[in-house]
């Protein structure tokens, strides 16, 4: 069977396993995962092999675009120190823990010096990346907080272009192309820098076409050119095309997008961008089942999971660390919440991708490459599994799940309302023949008994409804006064500073408001 038939194919199986997985409530990457490990050993299919080339070419660059065009600067604005010390130097550290657990490991365990400390680096490094496909989704249906899905979804998109450059930093070192700590520095720092600088360019080059543009074809080519194109100049720069990828993305997404003349346009465009990161995500982590090397795992099955507890260590004290850091600040953390992201920095695609781009000439690259993939089996499978429960256990959606569903019906029962009411009024204006609205009435009146008693079965607790709805009034009376600050400074009502102040104390009453919604 040729590779076209093969991707045909898998793209069933995806199909299908979603379904499942969704009647289910099953993670839908755990779900892809397992199936792909269940056709590997049966031998039915042979799909291509996850190259380099082939994962840097076609996969990584949508899959960091999309997640970055529907990420709100303003909201990672309001948590930019954390986000920061989580993506640069939280990434630093945990490679440096996870390599000096893994060395010593690997010296017990086979007797020889497998991993030094520059393979060692190379291995924290690919695990560093989190990948929160799986915890986002389970974040939506549950009703996370929005303020730790824009945590966890900023930090594992940072936090890919970082662990990419300290992976591509060791490999250097390790084929003797930088010396020097300085030099490593520099290089960090020029590789992130004009990473980040090549695809902000990119990203106000198209969103300035885009402003002029009221084709949906059109836009969706331009913002397929950004998210490829950005990636591909910066590669051949020599600087990050992760970080040039993410750049694009947020200023096409922030600036691009709400800058199109008709909003069918922006919707476009992004339902376009979903459907390819979930076809995506869905061949790779399909063809992430076909990649491993089930013989070589179970062989080294003592060494992949003390590296996986290594990991998740590591995860768990560079959180814990930015916790400390935040908490006598506005900028705190609830501990709820650290356990969440140190619990949810699941492994996926890009350690895979990072693993898979060793060279072949590197002395034990099956080794690390099997290491990783052991990593990110055990992440998905146990996190990924035990994500939901966990969420409920530490009580920070069990109400607010409930009030979810008890608003979804009373805004419905007010919809059908309005329509009866629209019903009536065209048969007093002549504009519906008697007996035809006699039949819609009917119809929404049998309705909206049907909701009236869905929504008494539900029966949500009272003080979650007082709650969650003063917390709603509250957020929209303080955005209404930032509205208001804004329209006094333009109207030469107040000065500049005074303005800035004003703005600045709304933004610490926001902030303390979401933390109260946690």
């Amino acid at each position: 069977m040729n590779y076209e038939s093969v991707i045909l194919l898998l793209f069933v199986v995806a199909s299908v396993v979603a379904v499942i997985a969704r009647r289910l409530n099953f993670p839908y990457t755990v779900a892809l995962i397992a199936v792909g490990l269940m056709l590997s050993s049966l031998h039915l299919l042979h799909p291509p092999h996850l190259t380099q080339e082939l994962l840097y070419a076609v996969f990584l660059p949508p899959l960091i675009f999309e997640a970055a065009i529907h990420l709100k600067s303003s909201d990672m604005r309001k948590d930019l120190l954390p986000i920061s010390v989580l993506v640069i130097p939280g990434v630093i550290l945990s490679t440096l823990i996870t390599a000096a657990v893994m060395i010593p490991v690997s010296i017990h365990f086979t007797q020889i010096d497998t991993i030094t400390w520059p393979l060692g680096i190379l291995f924290g490094a690919a695990v560093a990346a989190t990948d929160p496909v799986a915890v986002v989704s389970i974040f939506k249906q549950l009703g996370v907080p929005r303020r730790l899905r824009v945590l966890i979804e900023s930090e594992s998109l940072l936090n890919d272009g970082t662990s990419i450059v300290v992976f591509v930093l060791a490999l250097q070192y390790i084929h003797g192309d930088i010396s020097t700590f300085s030099e490593t520095v520099n290089s960090f720092f020029g590789i992130v820098g004009f990473g980040l600088l090549v695809g902000t360019v990119v990203g106000l080059l198209s969103a300035s076409v885009m402003h002029h543009i009221d084709d949906v074809m059109v836009t969706i080519t331009i913002s397929t050119v950004a998210a490829y194109g950005s990636f591909l100049i910066a590669d051949r720069l020599g600087v990050s095309g992760v970080m040039s990828t993410v750049a694009a993305g947020l200023v096409v997404g922030n600036k691009g997008f709400s800058e199109t003349f008709f909003p069918s346009i922006r919707i476009s465009t992004e339902d376009f961008w979903e459907y390819i990161a979930f076809a995506m995500n869905s061949l790779i982590f399909l063809l992430m089942g076909f990649a491993i090397n089930l013989d070589l795992l179970w062989e080294l099955w003592p060494i992949v999971i003390i590296a996986y507890l290594s990991v998740l260590v590591a995860r768990f004290l560079v959180v814990h660390v930015a916790w400390l850091l935040f908490y006598p600040s506005r900028l705190k953390i609830p501990y709820q919440w650290s356990i969440v992201l140190s619990w949810g920095g699941l492994r996926g695609a890009l350690s895979m991708v990072l693993a898979l781009s060793i060279p072949d000439s590197l002395a034990f690259k099956d080794v690390i490459v099997t290491l990783v993939f052991g990593v990110v089996l055990l992440s998905i499978f146990i996190q990924g599994l035990s994500m939901s429960p966990l969420i409920r256990m530490l009580g920070i959606v069990s109400s607010h799940s409930k009030l979810k569903e008890y608003e979804l019906v009373k805004t419905d029962i007010a919809l059908v309302h309005e329509t009866l009411d629209r019903i009536e009024s065209m048969q007093k204006k002549r504009m519906l023949h008697k007996s035809s609205a006699q039949q819609l009435l009917d119809t929404y009146k049998k309705e909206l008994e049907t909701l009236i008693s869905r929504m008494d079965e539900l029966e949500p607790d009272r003080d979650a409804i007082v709650e969650e709805e003063t917390l709603r009034i509250k957020r929209r009376i303080f955005m209404e006064q930032k509205q208001s600050v804004l329209e006094k400074y333009q109207n030469g009502m107040i000065g500049f500073d005074v303005y800035e102040t004003l703005i600045e104390e709304i933004d610490t009453k926001l902030l303390e408001l979401e933390n109260m919604g946690a």
